[in-house]
């Protein structure tokens, strides 16, 4: 257990509260990051760490979970400080008890998903750049959607996947389909929706009251169709989710061919950030959309 006695004394300073026989908690389940659970016999925080250097990855986490607050949609854990201090970058969050999103409330965040994604901008992209997983993410403002997500989404992970060696007939393809990709927005016009960008099962839970809660989110003004697809990519929304979610706030029925697209960029980044093992995917799914051009 690393010692963090001034993270400690910066959570006492912005709360007011005094962690008298505070103890940490290891807490598992993330792969960027060390997570614990700083708590006393009144009060319980989330702390992140990681390495100095990476705090602007904290930053831009705090800024998406206090921008998603500040629209009362749905909840998110309350921020309560970051910086740098003990060798490390770190977030501190409210801790919240979290289970398993089942029920009202699985159904409760498609709605409330719906409420959120009708918050916009006049701009796609964000104030600050941000990351999917550890892969930086740029958030250039753009008006057209379709250049922000060719130059800023599907050509970056093309760009870091020949970094990575992956080069060959997965670039060839992948860049003829950013060279087509006009075909999939004819008469489709997105609005730039606020976004939790990775938005998957394992971001996603109830807490003790049945409410949802999302969480470690990569934040940006974008189709909210991007949103809709990671649910699907690995699972974990039932369908009461998606219903609640088309009560809400309907989605236009190309989104049935663009979810294959949007979810091309998290294989894309899972190729990038694991390796091998998410190529054939990535292919696979190139070709089929070639294959609606």
């Amino acid at each position: 257990m690393p010692k963090l006695d001034n993270i400690v004394k910066r959570i006492e300073n912005t709360t007011g509260h005094r962690l008298v026989n505070h103890r940490f908690t290891s807490i598992g389940g993330g792969c960027i990051n060390s997570a614990y659970k700083l708590h006393t016999s009144e009060h319980s925080y989330f702390i992140k760490l990681n390495q100095p250097q990476l705090l602007s990855m904290f930053e831009a986490e705090a800024a998406g979970l206090e921008e998603m607050a500040a629209l009362n949609c749905v909840r998110v854990p309350q921020v309560i400080c970051h910086g740098q201090a003990d060798g490390h970058s770190y977030l501190a969050l409210e801790y919240i008890e979290l289970s398993s999103l089942r029920g009202q409330a699985n159904q409760l965040l498609g709605k409330q998903l719906a409420q959120l994604h009708q918050h916009t901008q006049p701009f796609f992209g964000w104030h600050i750049d941000n990351t999917i997983g550890s892969t930086p993410q740029n958030n250039n403002r753009e008006q057209d959607w379709l250049i922000f997500w060719q130059q800023n989404r599907l050509e970056q992970q093309l760009k870091f996947t020949t970094q990575n060696g992956f080069g060959g007939r997965l670039q060839d393809k992948g860049q003829r389909l950013s060279n087509n990709l006009h075909h999939f927005f004819e008469g489709y016009s997105p609005s730039p929706s606020l976004l939790h960008g990775d938005l998957w099962g394992g971001n996603a839970a109830a807490d003790p009251q049945g409410n949802p809660v999302i969480f470690d989110p990569a934040c940006y003004y974008g189709d909210r169709e991007t949103d809709i697809a990671m649910t699907e990519l690995f699972g974990g929304f039932g369908s009461d989710f998606f219903a609640a979610y088309q009560a809400e706030y309907p989605l236009d029925p190309g989104y049935k061919v663009r979810k294959t697209l949007y979810n091309l960029y998290h294989i894309l980044n899972h190729v990038n950030l694991f390796g091998s093992g998410y190529l054939g995917q990535a292919e696979s799914m190139i070709e089929q959309l070639l294959a609606e051009i």
